[in-house]
């Protein structure tokens, strides 16, 4: 490496006008280079370490932008926060006035140099951020492509600037009355503008007004809670799951500005939306795959989808299924969304398991707990390669399903390292939480 590769930098950069803010790359980066504030997601120079991992998983492709700057003058966290679009790219002539070159074989990647430590460093520490340092590093387990199977998703058809717009013809709470967490099932029609999405993607929700800073309100991502032909069958429409937002993660008293907006709209009114997002975050379609999916509150939104869609095709009597695992956590039961019509569903097609954590003169269970105390039968989906694995719900549940995941594994005689490994590249481990 000569002195005009130690003078250039290609720095990584998230284009602000095309990100939904949905925090993936941020929970995803093994090395604590993206943080946000209330306006833009950016990311650390002094602390990317070119490993990649953040990339595939971004539903938009605003992760996936570089700037080349001099080494000596990165675009700073306080410039980047500031941003509404990305800078142009400098000219040749501006670099040399900063005084560097730039090197042609450089012009278009990151720091090769770079990228290849990280991706050492990562196979020495498992994901962790330093050298036997236990840091969980999603990316290392979850896989970043679809089942061999799955329908082709079609991504993002609608940008920010180009939103198209969707009538609601439904809204209502979907767990008890009287919860803290009230949380809403809303149904959307496109009309006759074309919005194709499966089970699994995602939409973007432009809420209207501005924010404190007097910019639009950036778009919030929803999963998509129908099935792939409407949340009425042969209708142009689909539905989200939406929890009003009255509390931070801290129990801080906030008003979450698109949660509450979606839960107070009437039939009749009209939303603006973006996307689809999401082409690795999909159902199997081949005869006897298994599905297993764990999730909490409004993570359940996806496997609504899928278990929907599998049970029409059941009806239809035209697909031969395989078995459907649900692991689905909540507070209590009253607070656990679509509790009816999921006790409604027969028992020889979905095998259900709740677990509450706050639920009176009980002690707290969660999924994982779950998933070990059913470790024989979810061994033996874990031990068919017609097995998918679905994990969607709050960030911290994550480790602990790997975790269980392992255990299960070990219990069923089946070395966690290939398995892990296999369900990663194979597309049969899914991981979306916030």
């Amino acid at each position: 490496m000569n002195a005009a590769d130690l003078a250039v930098l290609k720095q990584h950069l998230i284009d602000p006008e095309i990100c939904i803010r949905c925090n993936t790359c941020e929970a995803t980066c093994p090395v604590g280079a993206i943080t946000h504030d209330d306006s833009n997601y950016v990311v650390d120079a002094d602390k990317c370490n070119f490993c990649m991992d953040c990339i595939s998983p971004c539903p938009t492709g605003s992760i996936d932008n570089w700037r080349m700057v001099p080494r000596a003058r990165p675009y700073t966290l306080a410039e980047q926060f500031g941003w509404e679009e990305l800078p142009a790219e400098l000219s040749a002539d501006e670099l040399a006035a900063a005084g560097v070159a730039l090197p042609a074989d450089e012009a278009h990647a990151p720091d090769e140099a770079a990228a290849e430590a990280a991706a050492v460093l990562r196979t020495v520490t498992g994901g962790s951020a330093l050298p036997g340092e236990a840091v969980f590093n999603s990316a290392a387990f979850g896989a970043a492509v679809p089942p061999w199977s799955a329908a082709h998703a079609y991504t993002n058809l609608y940008g920010p600037k180009s939103a198209t717009t969707a009538t609601v013809v439904g809204n209502f709470k979907v767990n008890e009355a009287g919860t803290e967490n009230e949380t809403h099932h809303i149904v959307l029609d496109l009309g006759s503008m074309p919005f194709p999405v499966l089970e699994g993607q995602s939409i973007g929700i432009v809420p209207p007004g501005v924010d404190a800073s007097g910019r639009p309100h950036h778009a919030r991502q929803y999963s998509i809670a129908s099935a792939r032909n409407g949340e009425r069958p042969g209708y142009n429409n689909l539905s989200l799951t939406v929890k009003r937002v009255t509390a931070d993660y801290q129990g801080k008293p906030v008003r979450g500005v698109c949660s509450n907006y979606l839960c107070d709209l009437q039939v009749g009114a009209t939303v603006q939306l973006i996307g689809p997002f999401g082409s690795s975050f999909l159902m199997p379609n081949h005869p006897r795959s298994n599905i297993v999916m764990i999730c909490t509150g409004t993570g359940s939104a996806p496997m609504r989808a899928m278990t929907e869609w599998r049970r029409r095709l059941r009806k239809s009597g035209k697909f031969d299924g395989g078995k459907l695992m649900l692991f689905f956590g909540a507070r209590t039961r009253e607070e656990l969304p679509y509790f009816g019509p999921l006790m409604s569903l027969p028992k020889d097609f979905i095998d259900i398991n709740f677990a509450f954590s706050r639920a009176p003169d009980a002690p707290k269970r969660y999924v994982q707990d779950l998933m070990r105390e059913r470790a024989r039968d979810l061994g033996e989906l874990l031990k068919d390669s017609n097995t998918y694995i679905y994990v969607c719900g709050l960030k911290s549940m994550e480790e602990g399903v790997v975790l269980a995941l392992g255990d299960v594994a070990a219990q069923t005689g089946l070395p966690w390292e290939t398995l892990g490994a296999a369900l990663k590249k194979e597309g049969r481990l899914h991981l979306e939480t916030y």
